[in-house]
């Protein structure tokens, strides 16, 4: 059996096994990639996994989930996820230190355990310095992306902007002639919201652009300046919203898709 063949049955098994574990009866599960296509779906990495519900989203999208342990962080380990992963889903979590960005903490930040932040910051930075494959921020990993490209955060939106976007629903609005926008065929629609903290406008990462903010103008997206890489972060939890909503469900089809093209 190849390392990839491996790979794909190991990520498989987690996947149902997760399911199981949060309660789910196998029938509950969403339908599998059939076997005969499993060599052909891409691999898809989800960092620290939180929620069955990225497993979810990645399978309705087309792509094989792999779940990877957030211990994992030495250099051979994530050399060989660089190597066999086609795209990579960081999830939302916790908050990561503003020391990672030059900044004193707010008394409002609950910060990532040391496994996680040094994982994600590991395979993260090597994911988008060593490779040109996909990468999807949500949420937390929306706010990885800005601060591994040298940028820094908002770290409380309430008490530095003004506003809720904690357990709430908003519109968003897309900036056009964007990869987002492109996407989604739309310039605006309506999030769920469950974050304190955001991209600083002030202080954006190398070579990204802001792609959507809120009507109080708090950075909602950003993508690559680079129209041929697929480097996008978002805010709202699209793989909540699915499979309810199918706008959302165009995010993750464009995300595996681009990774079912093999970039290096």
């Amino acid at each position: 059996m190849t390392h990839r063949h491996w790979l794909t049955f190991a990520a498989v098994f987690a996947a149902a096994w997760l399911g199981f574990l949060a309660g789910h009866k196998q029938s509950d599960l969403p339908t599998a990639v059939a076997p005969a296509a499993l060599h052909e779906a891409p691999l898809i990495g989800i960092a620290s996994v939180n929620a069955d519900t990225y497993v979810r989203a990645v399978r309705q999208a087309g792509g094989i989930p792999v779940i990877l342990p957030n211990y994992d962080y030495d250099p051979e380990a994530i050399a060989g996820y660089l190597d066999r992963l086609d795209g990579l889903l960081m999830p939302g979590g916790a908050d990561i230190p503003p020391a990672e960005y030059g900044e004193s903490p707010h008394p409002t930040i609950e910060l990532l355990d040391d496994n996680r932040l040094n994982f994600e910051k590991a395979l993260g930075k090597a994911w988008i310095e060593q490779t040109k494959k996909p990468l999807l921020g949500i949420c937390l990993g929306s706010q990885w992306i800005n601060v591994l490209k040298g940028g820094s955060l908002v770290q409380d939106i309430p008490t530095e902007i003004g506003g809720n976007h904690r357990a709430t629903t908003h519109l968003v609005k897309l900036e056009p002639n964007t990869r987002l926008q492109q996407i989604f065929g739309e310039s605006e629609f309506e999030v769920n919201s469950f974050h304190h903290q955001a991209v600083d406008p002030s202080g954006l990462g190398k070579d990204l652009k802001v792609a959507a903010r809120s009507p109080d103008g708090v950075v909602e997206a950003t993508e690559s300046t680079d129209p041929q890489r697929f480097l996008i972060g978002v805010q709202w939890h699209p793989e909540k919203l699915m499979p309810a909503d199918q706008r959302q469900a165009k995010l993750l089809k464009a995300f595996v898709e681009a990774a079912a093209k093999g970039q290096p």
